[in-house]
């Protein structure tokens, strides 16, 4: 814990314009300073809010976001480049252990530590200014929470077990060893937190502000978050509920915008969406191409109406551009980075052979992944233009064309949450609401429960083939029981939010409510064939499926104790064996 003290520390110093000093002892008399002249009026706060987004927006923060929810999942392995990064290539040979970089965490707790530092202060800050009203303080002090349970969210996921804080660290006489607190407890705290800010976050920024929409927290990013950390809590209720929340505020979105477009209307903002989900079509015609406008504003564009919070890149020249993407995924200059897509993801997609999509007219296959020669293949989603093709149906030739989308190089924005996301969650969760009994009214509410989940993959699925030829590709009597439909909704995530960073994460939820690893080895199992016999006994361990603890974190922190089921990265001296 302590390292992560002085990275905050010498970062801090960074943002408050002080020089770094290489005896950290030194730190205490800026802290001073930084108290006494900094903290006096709302642009002081507002300026420490806007480094926690920068600091989000880092390479080393969204090469983890990355990582740690796909690179381990079936989607992704090594792509041509990795050699130029040793430590990903054991990620993707499973050869993880705790010197690996991948497993350090500082920057997530720097940011935790600037949002702890803003609730800190904030509320001082409001009795000096008094232009900073009481409804902007509780709205900074949501925004900072929320950012704040975002982090923890993403190490919990990951680590599962992690030290847990919402005090600032504002001088070294402050204690440093923290043991690493359940996952249950820190997510039934992330929760209260968000329920107890929620009332106060920012409904909507103004409309001279486009990119606050979606680029900031807001509480419609909020109700998505609690979607989500009730379903890992396995409270399937609540997390239908604020499901319903961001899908009727979407609906709400789209009802607006049709009845304020006035006389410039397009087929995206008069559309009525797909199945009455206010989903972007994709049969709009785009310099004469049928299809790719739903993936185009989403991806391409970034910020669309069915976003409901992403880190916004390189819109101006005073913006950071997405460095990790186009390191991880490649660019138009760079085809392949140090990923490329799974055999089992891109099979022979030229020739519409294809392992998870069960339609060739599926946009998201062409959107996802680019054959590039009879054997390689590359990701195209984020960082690449794409190329007309044609495939055939029936005897007819049907052109799949796409306008380039993608932003140059570096400059995608990197998406938490999306609409769609959303809907496929409140799916996973009608789906575990299933009642076990045999009785007809049991039967007959499962059923309209299985509908109600089929309804929402479907739409997702069915706006993927695009309106020209929409149709429903999936058949509900394919999927008449629970373990049928749960297969079906995690297909579909994987599908629609395939390099999202999401797959891995999924699998591990799955476990963690299963109670064992067979799902997630069996679809993980299959990019491993060097060595798929050890990774598939590792993988059957519920540890393995978690991260270990960096080296150097278990060296300062002496209440950390290892992950079990991994190496120290140095000697046997910081592994502990013992079942948590």
């Amino acid at each position: 814990m302590k390292k992560i003290y002085y990275y905050i520390m010498f970062a801090a110093s960074a943002v408050f314009g002080l020089s770094s000093c290489s005896d950290f002892l030194e730190i205490e008399p800026q802290n001073e300073i930084i108290h006494e002249n900094f903290w006096n009026e709302k642009a002081d706060v507002d300026g420490m809010v806007s480094g926690c987004y920068s600091k989000l927006q880092s390479e080393g923060i969204i090469r983890r976001m990355m990582i740690w929810g796909e690179f381990r999942s079936d989607n992704v392995v090594a792509g041509q480049n990795i050699t130029d990064d040793s430590h990903l290539e054991k990620v993707f040979k499973a050869s993880i252990d705790a010197s690996n970089v991948y497993t350090t965490w500082d920057e997530f707790y720097n940011v935790i530590n600037r949002c702890n530092t803003i609730i800190q202060f904030a509320p001082e800050v409001a009795k000096k200014d008094i232009s900073y009203t009481e409804s902007e303080l509780m709205a900074t002090i949501a925004e900072v929470t929320a950012l704040r349970s975002l982090c923890y969210f993403y190490l919990i996921r990951a680590f599962r077990d992690v030290p847990y804080t919402t005090v600032a660290y504002l001088g070294d006489d402050q204690k440093m060893d923290h043991p690493a607190v359940k996952f249950d407890d820190v997510l039934d705290s992330l929760i209260i937190d968000l329920e107890k800010v929620r009332p106060y976050a920012v409904v909507k920024y103004p409309v001279t502000q486009p990119l606050y929409q979606t680029g900031r927290i807001t509480q419609e990013a909020i109700n998505a978050m609690l979607c989500e950390m009730y379903l890992w809590k396995k409270d399937y209720q609540n997390c239908i509920k604020y499901a319903d929340l961001v899908i009727e505020s979407k609906i709400k979105q789209k009802e607006d915008e049709k009845n304020n477009f006035g006389g410039n209307m397009t087929s995206q903002n008069t559309s009525d969406g797909i199945d009455g989900f206010p989903l972007i079509p994709t049969s709009q015609r785009v310099g004469g191409n049928q299809f790719g406008q739903a993936y185009n504003s989403i991806i391409g564009t970034g910020n669309s109406s069915e976003s409901i919070f992403e880190l916004t890149f390189m819109e101006n020249d005073n913006m950071p551009s997405n460095g990790a993407v186009n390191a991880l995924y490649g660019n138009v200059e760079k085809l392949i980075g140090y990923a490329a897509p799974a055999p089992s993801i891109g099979q022979d997609v030229s020739n519409k052979v294809f392992a998870i999509y069960n339609n060739a007219f599926d946009v998201r296959n062409y959107e996802n992944v680019q054959a590039e020669g009879s054997s390689t293949f590359r990701i195209n989603k984020f960082v690449s233009s794409y190329n007309t093709l044609t495939i055939s149906s029936t005897g007819a030739e049907h052109t799949l064309g796409f306008s380039p989308y993608a932003k140059d190089k570096n400059k995608s924005n990197w998406i938490f949450y999306r609409l769609t996301d959303i809907m496929l969650l409140k799916a996973e969760a009608i789906t575990q609401t299933l009642l076990d009994g045999t009785d007809e009214a049991s039967v007959a509410t499962n059923e309209t429960k299985l509908r109600e989940a089929f309804t929402l993959v479907n739409a997702v699925n069915k706006r993927s083939v695009g309106q020209a030829t929409l149709k429903d590709t999936l058949l509900f009597t394919n999927f008449s029981s629970k373990t049928q439909m749960t297969d079906l909704v995690y297909r579909e995530r994987q599908r629609e939010l395939m390099f999202e960073g999401k797959r891995w994460f999924d699998m591990v939820r799955r476990s963690m409510r299963e109670g064992h690893t067979d799902y997630l080895t069996r679809e993980t199992i299959k990019k491993h064939s060097a060595n798929s016999s050890v990774v598939q006994n590792m993988l059957s361990k519920m540890d393995a499926i978690f991260w270990p603890y960096n080296i150097d974190e278990l060296k300062v922190n002496n209440s950390l104790v290892q992950n079990p089921a991994f190496g120290s990265g140095e000697d046997d001296s910081y592994q502990n064996t013992a079942k948590k």
